[in-house]
């Protein structure tokens, strides 16, 4: 459970970096974001879930 508050803790960390570092470019990808088909945006979180769950098990293992 530590490992997973910590990995939260990175995502809020980057997130707030773009934000504070780059708020336009951050509005923009939301627009851009919102624009987007549903079906594209499902497709590309399984997918980065899928992927992050690859790269999780081969660094553990």
């Amino acid at each position: 459970m530590a490992d997973f508050l910590v990995g939260i803790g990175v995502l809020f960390v980057i997130e707030g970096l773009i934000f504070a570092g780059f708020p336009n470019w951050a509005r923009v990808g939301m627009v851009r974001a919102i624009n987007t088909p549903t079906t594209w945006l499902r497709t590309i979180g399984v997918l980065s879930a899928v992927g992050g769950l690859i790269l999780i098990w081969l660094i553990r293992h």
